[in-house]
């Protein structure tokens, strides 16, 4: 039969078919996962229009620039921060060195907490000084942030709690100080997920998230926030789009998804947590807990007054042990995996270097620190493991 001259052939309509997303019926519970690198513009108007527009509106144009799926989960986001708009990055760690990029130059001076993210004293080391922007790290408490500030410090950065010991600062205060000296701050909000802790709602401007944690929650896909006021919102708007930073929209997807369950996973990991840190905390062999929880802690006034509750995570000092019986004994755990991440639904245990992570503070008296990530196993099986690897020290006489 011949081919009517109006119908396209076979390679044309391979392409052109099909790409059609209208259907009648019901919607989906989630968002489709939208794999684009192309949009397309009903004319050369619309384009150029989309192209004036989208520095300052969020517009599907080009898929460095952000797509559908990641829209939508940066809304979540920005709903959980109660911020105005969230970017999205391919970790954590970028989402943190992008918050320096945009809001620092040449000569410009930055305060830091001494209790930060590790990696990110890498980044202060091996590029921003470098670059030319100095760098003071102040108390993990924020007790002597004042002292530190200069004429030209432009971005007070904290991590609240602190990475390892879970430090706490008065982060109103330390916002005060900031915004006195003409400096915004900046907090990793990471353990507290946007539901334990809101940095933004406590006078910070720039709130900063390790999604790869517990907003995934399930230890599959690595991703970084950040959501800021309005008024801080262009630097780093207009920086991520010059450095062409985006996420796969695969990942925006899991950890979309992640974030449905949220709340009920941060709750059985505190219950656990708390189970755990009690116990511990009566053990002979512990010389201390870390855990913002417990009253003990040094800053758990600061932890009643501003957080919503507490995580998985919990460090603890041993005594008398030496840093080899602590392997060991990280060693003989069988239900907590060896890992440095944390905010899966899996127990995980490691030994920190606390000393060669502060400047502040002496820590090279204490004794070894092991830090642990309760996850969603039943408690009573993971003391009857911490148990076990305790009194295999006990047996050693180590």
């Amino acid at each position: 039969m011949p081919r009517d001259s109006h119908s396209p052939r076979l390679a044309t309509r391979l392409v052109k078919g099909g790409t059609s997303t209208v259907v009648n019926g019901g919607r989906a519970v989630n968002p489709p996962v939208v794999r684009a690198s192309t949009a397309l513009f009903e004319s050369m108007a619309d384009l150029n229009d989309a192209r004036r527009r989208r520095s300052s509106e969020r517009l599907f144009t080009y898929g460095a620039r952000g797509n559908p799926t990641g829209f939508a989960l940066e809304d979540v986001v920005s709903g959980l921060e109660g911020g105005y708009r969230t970017r999205l990055f391919p970790t954590g760690l970028a989402a943190m060195t992008m918050v320096f990029l945009a809001y620092l130059r040449p000569g410009d001076h930055a305060l830091i907490s001494d209790c930060v993210y590790q990696p990110l004293r890498h980044f202060v080391d091996t590029f921003l000084e470098p670059w030319g922007v100095h760098v003071t790290y102040f108390r993990a408490d924020g007790s002597d942030a004042a002292s530190c500030m200069t004429a030209r410090t432009r971005l007070v950065y904290v991590e609240c709690p602190g990475s390892l010991l879970y430090e706490l600062c008065d982060l109103p205060a330390l916002a005060e100080l900031a915004h006195s000296h003409g400096a915004l701050l900046a907090a990793d909000n990471t353990w507290g997920s946007g539901v334990q802790y809101q940095p933004l709602k406590l006078g910070a401007d720039i709130s900063i998230m390790a999604a790869t944690k517990y907003l995934s929650g399930h230890s599959d896909v690595m991703m970084g926030t950040v959501t800021t006021t309005e008024t801080a919102w262009q630097p780093l708007a207009t920086m991520s789009d010059a450095q062409g930073v985006a996420v796969s929209p695969d990942d925006a997807y899991l950890v979309l998804r992640g974030t449905r369950t949220l709340g009920a996973r941060l709750a059985l990991h505190e219950k656990h947590a708390l189970e755990v840190a009690h116990w511990l905390a009566a053990q002979p062999a512990v010389a201390r807990v870390f855990c913002p929880a417990l009253p003990e802690h040094p800053g758990h006034a600061l932890w009643q007054r501003d957080c919503a509750g507490t995580n998985g995570l919990i460090s603890f000092e041993l005594e008398d042990v030496s840093p080899e019986a602590a392997a060991r004994f990280v060693d003989g755990l069988s239900l907590f995996g060896i890992g440095a991440s944390w905010g899966g639904f899996e127990s995980l245990a490691t030994v920190v270097n606390v000393a060669s992570a502060r400047t502040r503070e002496d820590w090279r008296g204490a004794g070894p620190i092991v830090r642990l990530h309760v996850g969603l196993e039943d408690p009573r099986d993971l003391i009857d493991d911490l148990a076990h690897g305790l009194g295999a020290i006990n047996e050693r006489g180590d």
